[in-house]
């Protein structure tokens, strides 16, 4: 299949691939041979990630230098992008029609159908099915178009419920095992002048959509050759009751996520529990180092959302390969040993994808009490909901934040909140020419 950036209707039947059985194998560029070219020169292959490299953590140069050592037929070259994730597709996209494009890079999983059906990205479902095994159903499902597979999982961000147990003993509290219990805490900790959750209107799209995937929701499937959306069914009827109850009686703290009000209230300790994203636990109480409070908070499992011991992704992304690699089965055997080196990929601040133990940082072992955090975290990246594909335009369903935040203001309701990603959903998907049953 040639590669276009114009959305035709042969690509629209791509996307509707992403969630039907129609198989993509006409797409895929095929695979690669053995290590090396056939002349014996070394395969060098070209990967660019936004990873921290922060102090303190293992760095990806140093990563890639023992694979190079122990590699000498296929040599890596690790490109460090410094700045937001969208221009860094932006770049992507003008290398890649340019010829210049690195076989690997990191992508969210949100983005990966979009990238999918623009042409940036290869099927290599043939090579990620050898490795499969080595990460969580939830993760590997990220990376899947239809039955396309374009690389493999890096890190997750399935959601968990962050708590202050020495407040909540002090209120007779235990960590919430369901939603109405959480409900109830939510009741005992407002008379005391706390609140057990925050409300955070500017992290509506993911977090919300992660907890309808919590509540056992799919929102984007297919309808015969036409993408189906449901951004308002049971799960996100439950999610949406659930917050709607806690502002009515204020018995939330309402306040955005990245505002000053979310770390004033950790920090006077009127915050003492937060449904979050895994990956804030390399971040989430630095403002209590040194405190009283530090060492007191814990992380749990989300509380039942009504669908079982099952979590939503809030976050995270993989290694894709991107069209135009010449050497996929190279790029991918090292994509694996990658993503498998957990305890590195744990320094970055990454709740990892791959399966298997993680030691904790000593900072998350302070911080948390001792807590072996990564692996509470681990279980929760088992718990994904395994089917909740994302769409193509889903970035458009960013308009959810101006809903939450009207609800929070009063002037509409959480179940809005969903209403808005039903409609952002189809018009963005008709925007890009793709086929929605109705």
């Amino acid at each position: 299949m040639a590669t276009t950036t114009r959305l035709t209707r042969t690509a629209a039947v791509v996307a509707v691939g992403a969630v039907s059985a129609f198989g993509l194998a006409a797409c895929s560029s095929g695979d690669s041979g053995a290590d090396g070219d056939a002349s014996g020169t070394p395969v060098t292959i070209e990967y660019v990630h936004r990873l921290p490299d922060g102090d303190g953590m293992t760095k990806v140069d140093d990563i890639v230098k023992r694979w190079n050592a122990d590699h000498p037929d296929i040599q890596v070259k690790a490109t460090k992008f410094d700045g937001k994730s969208s221009d860094m597709i932006l770049k992507l996209e003008t290398d890649i029609k340019a010829g210049n494009g690195p076989c690997l890079a990191q992508t969210g999983y949100a983005e990966v159908p979009q990238l999918f059906v623009k042409g940036l990205l290869q099927d290599v479902a043939g090579e990620a099915k050898k490795y499969e095994s080595h990460y969580s159903a939830g993760a590997f499902s990220g990376m899947k178009v239809g039955d396309a597979i374009v690389g493999l999982p890096q890190d997750t961000g399935p959601l968990v419920y962050f708590y202050n147990a020495t407040a909540f003993e002090a209120l007779g509290l235990q960590a919430p095992k369901t939603l109405d219990d959480l409900t109830a805490d939510s009741a005992t900790a407002a008379a005391a002048g706390k609140y057990v959750t925050a409300f955070t209107p500017d992290e509506a799209q993911n977090w919300l959509a992660g907890q309808a995937a919590a509540a056992g929701d799919t929102w984007f499937s297919a309808e015969g050759e036409k993408w189906k959306v449901d951004a308002e069914g049971k799960g996100s009827e439950r999610v949406a009751a659930f917050w709607q109850g806690l502002l009515d009686n204020k018995q939330t703290l309402a306040t955005e996520r990245w505002g000053e009000g979310f770390t004033a209230a950790l920090n006077d300790g009127s915050l003492i529990g937060h449904v979050g994203a895994a990956w804030e636990a390399g971040f989430l109480l630095d403002s209590l180092d040194g405190t009283p409070a530090e060492g007191q908070w814990r992380v749990a499992q989300l509380p039942d959302f009504g669908a079982g011991a099952m979590s939503g992704p809030d976050g995270g992304s993989g290694v894709s390969v991107m069209k135009g690699c010449e050497h996929p089965a190279e790029a991918m055997e090292f994509n694996d040993w990658l993503n498998t080196q957990v305890d590195d990929l744990a320094s970055q601040g990454l709740v990892v994808a791959a399966k298997g133990s993680v030691k904790t940082p000593e900072k998350m072992l302070r911080q948390f009490g001792g807590q072996d955090v990564l692996a509470e975290l681990a279980t929760a990246t088992e718990n994904l909901n395994p089917d909740f594909p994302y769409a193509p335009g889903f970035s458009t369903l960013s308009k959810m934040n101006e809903t939450a935040a009207a609800a929070v203001a009063g002037t509409a309701k959480v179940a809005d909140v969903f209403t808005t990603a039903q409609s952002t959903a189809v018009a963005s998907l008709k925007d890009l020419g793709l086929p929605v049953a109705e």
